[in-house]
């Protein structure tokens, strides 16, 4: 349930801005990865004639990121009377959200290496 994330980031704030920037990627925020991936998706789909589906798919887009800002707030903003208790993990751990942090942030801002990419890519 949304409410179990209820204070998450009074207790556990680098984990509440971790999966706040996972699910600001996922519905689709610049400069974050998702959005350029679901840029180049729509775009390729409006490009062979699949408006419809890209119009659908644009509604779907909006309804998620209704649902990811429902946990933002829950995390950020409500108050929990029974807040999350601070979570320790191993340092292995630590260092793979920061690679997967750096991935999403990286892959958004130098995504006009994969379009490049796919122009190279079609002229073979």
């Amino acid at each position: 349930m949304i409410r179990d994330y209820d204070g998450l980031y009074q207790t556990n704030p680098k984990l509440s801005v971790i999966m706040m920037l996972a699910l600001f990627s996922l519905a689709g925020i610049p400069p974050f990865a998702g959005f350029f991936s679901k840029f180049f998706i729509f775009s390729a789909a409006a490009q062979q004639g699949f408006y419809v589906l890209v119009f659908i798919a644009l509604l779907n887009t909006i309804i998620s990121l209704y649902y990811y800002l429902l946990i933002v707030k829950a995390m950020f903003l409500n108050k929990s009377e029974n807040p999350v208790e601070p979570i320790r993990s191993e340092t292995t751990a630590r260092i793979s959200l920061v690679i997967c942090v750096a991935g999403i942030i990286l892959a958004g801002l130098f995504s006009g290496i994969f379009d490049g990419i796919n122009m190279i890519g079609m002229g073979l």
